[in-house]
């Protein structure tokens, strides 16, 4: 197998393009080729003339622990190129940034749930490159989460750097497919090209992520593909004042932290309202104290995830449900529970995190309505995901 980074080193044909042309590379630190070696160095080894750099949320090191911590623009010490932030004073791309290649090559490793912000990240360097006339490459990459979607549609109207438009959070697909549906769907006038990945087989072995690949973080709290693959439904806990997990080695891989919850209880709760919405994944009651974040210093009650090994079956496991569940569950052992954070969350000041997380209400209606059944919630998810496999049909590669 290999990713767009490597058939593009492999292959002088596939380069040829490039010659001639001012390069920019935007990447993190899980933009490296198979055999470790970052892109930035890769590319400019293979005497591609890199004229900038460009990195999104986190960074380009990803040294940038938390959201709405910025990073600024700086100079490549070793290169002497222009490194851009796309997570500080500016989230779109300037004139003066794009005046500085011809091509603009994405090679983000994603995490395939719409509120991970490289998504958005890609649409604006699209809707940038349309505007100065320059083009875009998107080297591909696997989707850890694999081809399963999940969730209820953004609601026009809700976009923000957490929703670039009207996909679920689960949407299934690879950034260069993602890049071709933006390009679709909102009309984009743009070079747009996608390095295809060679034998990646989101069904096979690994459910989107190859065996034989090691994980390296795309984000400070992305430790893991058992982490990619909870995303999409412990990303949700930023909205509320149950802890992520951040602050412990395992962030992102918890249904909740909290120092005045009961594990055990929340999870028969869980049982007995939706069972099904369980499957596909071991839960363990466990504890954990968080060093910083949410609960710090507090000993907490938690559920962890366990989506991975003989536990995870690909097929059964719904993360934003299982969420979702835990809310309700929440809700109806403790109905006045300060569950939602109030706070600013991604540059949203009007509106509650988790609306903002999900796109419109609905979720949070759902769980705060203590009339509301499982399976209201399950026929509007189940809606909108047929919506969205039909509308991304045309642009899967794979």
């Amino acid at each position: 197998m290999k990713n767009g980074i490597d058939r593009l080193l492999a292959d002088p044909q596939l380069r040829a393009p490039l010659d001639g042309r001012r390069v920019a590379l935007l990447a993190h630190p899980a933009s490296v080729t198979e055999d470790l070696t970052h892109s930035l160095d890769a590319l400019i080894a293979a005497g591609v003339n890199v004229s900038s750099a460009f990195g999104p949320q986190h960074g380009l090191k990803g040294d940038k622990q938390d959201n709405m911590v910025e990073t600024a623009d700086e100079t490549d010490p070793h290169y002497g190129i222009p490194i851009f932030s796309l997570y500080g004073e500016h989230r779109r791309p300037t004139g003066q940034m794009m005046s500085t290649a011809d091509v603009f090559l994405f090679d983000l490793q994603d995490l395939g749930c719409r509120i991970y912000t490289f998504v958005t990240t890609l649409l604006y360097v699209l809707e940038a490159a349309a505007a100065h006339g320059k083009s875009v490459w998107v080297l591909d990459r696997p989707n850890p989460a694999g081809r399963p979607i999940e969730g209820t549609l953004l609601v026009e109207g809700q976009e923000s750097f957490v929703g670039a438009a009207q996909m679920p959070m689960r949407h299934g697909l690879t950034m260069g497919e993602m890049g071709q549906w933006f390009v679709d769907h909102f009309g984009l006038d743009v070079d747009y090209r996608v390095i295809e990945m060679e034998g990646w087989a989101p069904d096979g072995p690994g459910h989107g992520w190859p065996t034989d690949r090691v994980w390296i973080n795309p984000s400070p709290n992305a430790a893991n593909v058992n982490m990619a693959r909870a995303y999409a439904g412990t990303v949700m806990l930023e909205g509320t004042n149950l802890s992520e997990g951040r602050g412990t080695t395992r962030p992102l891989e918890v249904l909740f932290g909290a120092p005045d919850l009961d594990a055990a209880a929340v999870r028969a709760e869980m049982q007995r309202l939706a069972p099904d919405w369980l499957s596909g994944c071991a839960l363990r009651e466990c504890w954990f104290e968080p060093t910083f974040h949410k609960h710090s210093g507090e000993l907490c009650s938690a559920l962890m995830i366990h989506a991975e090994g003989p536990f995870y079956d690909h097929a059964a496991f719904r993360p934003w449900r299982l969420q979702a569940l835990v809310f309700r569950a929440i809700r109806n052992l403790h109905p006045d529970y300060d569950l939602w954070r109030d706070f600013p969350y991604e540059y949203e000041f009007d509106r509650l995190a988790i609306d903002v997380i999900n796109g419109g209400p609905s979720l949070r209606e759902w769980v705060d309505d203590k009339n509301s059944t499982p399976g209201d919630l399950e026929a509007l998810a189940a809606r909108d995901e047929a919506i969205w496999r039909e509308r991304i049909a045309p642009h899967l590669l794979y």
